[in-house]
């Protein structure tokens, strides 16, 4: 038996006139491509999980004409934007008796639309449920759904090694490792992996270092990008994790918050480890449009009066900060645009990341915005890019919150600008080298 793992690839936008605005500046196209080669982590996993006797392949494709008929099985995996083509080529699939099975952050949340598609669906995480998935599968007794969620969460001293070995070394400049899943916060608009599964975890420190190892021994020097929703929200296994890969030589790029910039020594550690940026959701500058957001504790409006000593910190040790900002929380007005802007100009930002508010099917987002009537279509989930509008704010138009993004977008990236604050952040170095 052979199976197919594939992941749906390339960069979706229903507004083509900003995916042109957005990829005519440099610092845009290089983020895009570097989103755009990231491998499916979630599925390598699982191929990872195949019994030897059990064929796999690893591919990225758009449509079906670019897959192979050799497979006896397809394990597909889609986000929210790609949903739709996913379900188009199930259906291509499924005409030549090739069974799909698809699983992933959309078939998670929203299973009842997805399972009308394929053979056989996985909610929550994968790898509690896949042995039993091939089993069935080799039996030919594929059952519709798999819900891992019935079983608890998921071990990760179990964690299997991905099947790195499945990637084309000339395709990818970057590499994914996950080392924790989940977040303890809980954002209202978030579908990332705490959507998987809500229980906060990390894996072993070992297994992570095993993973780092197996990049390095088939890509010689990779770039790793950590697969996570925070990577240091644990701070004990952040620096155990740092105290690791200070052996390692490895160069990498992480998610966390703003947290990070309390623990001095832990951005020493970091530094030292081979960080070269972090990317922090921001959100907004402003307490008001992030009051109510994180759900449990209000946290991410709590921390607003220390951003900009929190980035000024992170850069003094030498790590650059990507900063990300959504545009479109209920009460954001037309003043909300040069709220960020002025923001990102005090804060000298290195990298600078902006999106609409996304209600992604499955979200508390989605459904509060449902029931009040203001999402402007139940079905488009085309629109889950993070740079298409598919609701109606609290307190400007759909065209006010369009035009006022496009602007942004255009003074943000304008190419002098970018300069500057990159001029800053080496300006910074030049002058600690000098100290020492």
């Amino acid at each position: 038996m052979n199976i197919g793992y594939i992941a749906m690839s390339g960069l979706r936008l229903v507004d083509a006139e900003l995916l042109q605005l957005g990829l005519s500046f440099p610092a845009v196209a290089r983020r895009a491509r570097e989103i755009e080669a990231l491998p499916s982590l979630g599925l390598l996993t699982l191929a990872g999980m195949s019994p030897p006797h059990i064929g796999a392949e690893y591919l990225e494709v758009r449509d079906i004409s670019e897959v192979p008929d050799r497979f006896d099985a397809i394990a597909l995996s889609t986000l929210s934007a790609t949903s739709k083509e996913a379900y188009a080529m199930a259906a291509k699939f499924r005409e030549k008796g090739i069974p799909v099975i698809l699983g992933g952050l959309h078939a998670t949340l929203a299973p009842e639309e997805a399972a009308r598609h394929v053979d056989a669906l996985v909610i929550g995480e994968g790898e509690v449920v896949w042995p039993e998935v091939l089993r069935d599968l080799e039996r030919g007794e594929l059952k519709p759904i798999y819900d891992a969620r019935r079983s608890g969460p998921f071990d990760f001293r179990n964690a299997p090694m991905p099947r790195f070995d499945l990637l084309s070394p000339d395709r990818y400049p970057r590499f994914t490792v996950q080392t924790q899943r989940g977040c303890p916060y809980a954002c209202e608009f978030c579908a990332a992996s705490m959507r998987l599964s809500p229980t906060f975890r990390t894996k072993p420190v070992e297994k992570e270092v095993a993973e780092v190892r197996r990049l390095k021994e088939l890509f010689g020097r990779p770039f790793v990008e950590f697969a996570d929703d925070n990577t240091f929200a644990d701070k004990r296994h952040g620096r155990a994790l740092m105290t690791a890969l200070q052996k390692e030589g490895l160069r990498w790029f992480t998610e966390t918050d703003v947290s990070v910039a309390d623990d001095e020594d832990l951005l020493k550690m970091m530094r030292d480890a081979g960080c070269h940026q972090v990317l922090i959701g921001f959100e907004s500058p402003r307490f008001d449009s992030l009051n109510g957001v994180e759900k449990k504790s209000n946290w991410k409006a709590r921390r607003t009066d220390r951003y900009l000593r929190a980035v000024e910190t992170i850069r003094r040790h030498g790590i650059t900060v990507n900063g990300c900002f959504i545009l479109g929380f209920d009460g954001d007005g037309p003043e909300s645009f040069e709220h960020v802007f002025r923001f990102v100009e005090e804060s000298g930002l290195y990298d600078v990341q902006v999106t609409y508010l996304t209600p992604f099917p499955g979200t508390p987002l989605w459904k509060r915005l449902s029931e009040e009537g203001r999402l402007l279509s139940e079905e488009a989930t085309e629109r889950c890019t993070l740079f298409d509008i598919n609701f109606r704010p609290t307190d400007m138009s759909v065209e006010e919150l369009k035009s006022g993004f496009r602007d942004l977008t255009r003074r943000l990236y304008a190419p002098e600008f970018v300069e500057q604050r990159n001029k800053r952040f080496r300006g910074h170095l030049r002058a600690k080298v000098r100290a020492r």
